[in-house]
């Protein structure tokens, strides 16, 4: 079987650089898989506040969150390697938005990870602010 060519990032995606603790790996010294995740949020943390949302927009912030989120896992990172995280918008909905994160050691794609966020307030969706649209790339 072979593997699905990857999408390139955009030229514009937003890259943060990380560096493996020795609280994120096993004993044969390979990065856990779920701390994967950990990093997807970091590096959507980071692109977030570049973007300017941590400020301007920060109650579009506080009522979003993460619906879905899957990964594809293609190599494992180890202890002490430098890894940079590619982030950008893949989609931008009404109420709803896609962040993908690939997870890179130097040219290599190690995990690509989806991330779905959901504007809502009690259970019921709410539609982004222009604004915030804006600073995602509407």
């Amino acid at each position: 079987m072979t593997a699905s060519p990857v999408p390139s990032p955009p030229a514009d995606a937003y890259r943060h650089t990380i560096r493996v603790r020795w609280g994120e790996v096993d004993a044969q010294g390979v990065v856990f898989n779920p701390n994967y995740f950990v990093y997807a949020d970091l590096g959507a943390t980071e692109y977030l506040r570049a973007a300017g949302a941590m400020t301007a927009t920060i109650t579009d912030l506080h009522q979003s969150y993460v619906v879905d989120a899957r990964a594809t896992f293609r190599a494992s990172a180890r202890y002490d390697e430098e890894l940079d995280l590619i982030v950008w918008t893949d989609r931008l909905g009404r109420s709803s938005y896609d962040l993908r994160v690939n997870v890179m050691r130097g040219d290599q794609l190690l995990t690509e990870i989806y991330l779905t966020y959901v504007r809502a307030i009690d259970g019921g969706s709410l539609p982004l602010s222009d604004e915030f649209r804006t600073l995602l790339g509407a």
